[in-house]
């Protein structure tokens, strides 16, 4: 079964549940981050969570990125820059998170190239348990 951007006019990859996941992880997108995407499943930390919310990016998922914002932060509406191609991310440090938490902080650095540009977003992500689910809040810039 094939999974399709969600995102309009613009050229997301294309993953199958058996690519590989862009989330970094060793796994296959099916079993990683696609379980999240479709529902299938709930993220059980919040670098689970954060991960797939990369993986959301990657494939242009806007509805999934929605869903798992905080209702206290979440956009009415959002548009993917079709001119943005995430490459890579990399997990630098994570502070609490897990099922034993109500709150929890990602450092990532997301790498992507911005019509033909290269860059990277490097943010500490902050995320609260919501219903026994994990949501992103908000993030802060690291120089």
């Amino acid at each position: 079964m094939s999974r399709r951007s969600s995102r309009s006019g613009g050229k997301a990859p294309a993953l199958s549940d058996t690519s590989p996941c862009p989330c970094g992880l060793p796994a296959a997108y099916g079993e990683c981050c696609g379980r999240f995407h479709s529902g299938e499943s709930a993220a059980p930390t919040a670098e689970l969570l954060m991960r797939s919310r990369y993986s959301a990016f990657v494939v242009g998922n806007e509805a999934y990125l929605l869903r798992t914002w905080h209702p206290s932060t979440r956009p009415r509406h959002l548009e993917l820059d079709p001119g943005m191609h995430w490459t890579r991310l990399e997990i630098l440090d994570t502070t609490d998170g897990s099922a034993f938490h109500s709150s929890g902080t990602v450092t990532f650095r997301a790498r992507y190239r911005h019509h033909g540009k290269r860059g990277a977003l490097h943010e500490r992500s902050r995320f609260e348990r919501q219903n026994g689910a994990w949501v992103y809040v908000d993030g802060v810039f690291v120089e």
